[in-house]
C-alpha cells in the first residue's frame, strides 16, 4: 500500500470514529441516512476518490476507492460512498458528464428494469437502486439510435417508491414517464463503459465494504469473549469458542486478502476473475463469519444497542447484492471451463492477463 493510501485510510478512520459511532448509525436508520456524515466526506473530496482530478474529482485510483470502501464497512457507513465515485463518478467522467455537487447513484441492472430514450426524452423504472430517493442523479446506460450511452437522470423528475434492504439501508425505485433531460445528461459511453463494467466495479464495492465489516467483526468478537466471565474465566478459553474465532479471523483475512489482489489488478479497470474471486470470497466469509460471531455472542449480538448487529446485518445485505457468491462462482467457473483444462493453471499461477 502507497504511502498516499496509508494516509487516506488513517485520515478516513478518523473522520468516521468521529461522525458514525454505532449510535449515529441506529439513529440514521430511521431515514437510512446521515446527513453531517455525508457532508463532512464531501468536503474533505472523498466519495470521488478515484474519479480523475480533470473530471472534477478527487484523483486516485480503484485500489484507493476500495481501501476507503473497507473503512466505511467497518463503520456501517449510512452513505452512498460506492456509488457516487467508484460506480457512479466512473460512468460519468468517462462519458464527459459534469459530476453533481451532491450523492450519485447507480442503476444496478435489477430483474424487471426498463430504460427507454428516444429523441432526448427518457422513460425507466429502476428498482432497488441504493440511496435512489437521497441522490441528484442516477446513472444508467441506454441505447440511442444505434449507440450505448451514459445517461445521468435527475431524480427529481423521477416518482420515488422507498425501500429498504435488511440493513435499513434504502434501496428504491425510481420511475421517470417520458422526461425531457437536459443537454448535459446524455453522453457517449467509450469501450469498456457498459453495464457489465459496472456490475463488476459494484461486485467490487461491496466486497470491500465487507471485507471492512469482517474486519470489525473479528475485533469485536475478540474483545467480547475474552471480557465475558463464566465458571471463573473467560469464555474465550473454552474450546468451541477458540473454534469460532479462528474461523471468523480466517475468513475476514480471506475476504480482505482477495479484495486487496482485485484492487491492486485494476490497472486501471477491474479483471473478471480477481472480482468473480473476489466477491464469491467475500460473499461466503460474509455467511460463515456472521454465523461463528453470532454463536460467539449469544442474545446480545442480536440487541439494536450492540454494534455487531449493525455489521452482521450489512454483510447479509452486501454479499447478494451485484451478484451473489454463488453467481459469481458459476460465472468463474464458466470461463475458466470455456478456456479448456490446459489454460487452468495457467490462469490460477499467472493471474489475468
Amino acid at each position: 500500500m502507497s504511502g498516499d493510501r496509508e494516509m487516506l485510510t488513517e485520515v478516513a478512520t478518523g473522520l468516521f470514529g468521529d461522525l458514525c459511532t454505532p449510535e449515529d448509525v441506529v439513529a440514521a436508520e430511521a431515514t437510512g441516512w446521515s446527513e453531517r456524515l455525508w457532508t463532512a466526506l464531501a468536503e474533505g473530496g472523498f466519495p470521488l476518490v478515484s474519479v480523475p482530478e480533470e473530471a472534477g474529482g478527487s484523483g486516485g485510483d480503484v485500489a484507493d476507492a476500495c481501501a476507503l470502501l473497507a473503512v466505511a464497512g467497518r463503520f456501517a457507513a449510512p452513505v452512498p460512498l460506492a456509488e457516487t465515485g467508484l460506480l457512479g463518478g466512473w460512468a460519468l467522467a468517462a462519458a464527459g458528464l459534469p459530476l453533481p455537487a451532491g450523492p450519485v447513484s447507480v442503476a444496478v441492472g435489477a430483474p424487471g428494469d426498463t430504460v427507454a430514450l428516444r429523441g432526448g426524452r427518457f422513460s425507466a423504472r429502476l428498482s432497488r437502486v441504493p440511496w435512489g430517493g437521497r441522490s441528484e442523479r442516477v446513472v444508467a446506460f441506454a441505447d440511442d439510435g444505434g449507440r450505448r450511452v451514459v445517461v445521468s437522470a435527475p431524480t427529481a423528475a423521477a416518482t420515488v417508491t422507498t425501500g429498504r434492504n435488511l440493513a435499513a439501508e434504502p434501496r428504491d425505485t425510481l420511475v421517470w414517464d417520458d422526461v425531457e433531460l437536459p443537454a448535459d445528461a446524455v453522453g457517449p459511453a467509450p469501450d469498456g463503459v457498459d453495464p457489465g463494467a459496472l456490475r463488476l466495479r459494484g461486485a467490487l464495492a461491496r466486497a470491500a465494504l465487507i471485507a471492512g465489516a469482517l474486519a470489525r467483526v473479528t475485533e469485536l468478537t475478540v474483545r467480547y469473549t475474552g471480557e465475558r466471565q463464566q465458571f471463573g474465566r473467560p469464555i474465550a478459553r473454552f474450546q468451541a469458542v477458540q473454534a469460532h474465532l479462528v474461523t471468523i479471523a480466517e475468513e475476514a483475512e480471506l475476504a480482505g486478502l482477495a479484495v486487496r489482489v482485485a484492487a491492486l489488478n485494476a490497472r486501471p479497470d477491474p479483471a473478471f476473475d480477481d472480482v468473480a474471486a473476489a466477491k464469491a470470497a467475500a460473499g461466503e466469509a460474509a455467511t460463515v463469519a456472521a454465523r461463528a460471531t453470532h454463536q460467539a455472542h449469544g442474545a446480545i449480538g442480536m440487541t439494536k444497542e450492540y454494534e455487531l448487529g449493525q455489521l452482521t446485518r450489512r454483510l447479509w445485505s452486501w454479499r447478494d447484492e451485484f451478484g451473489s457468491e454463488r453467481h459469481w462462482s458459476r460465472e468463474l467457473g464458466r470461463r475458466l471451463a470455456a478456456e479448456g483444462a490446459d489454460a487452468l493453471w495457467p490462469s490460477i499461477a499467472r493471474g489475468p492477463a
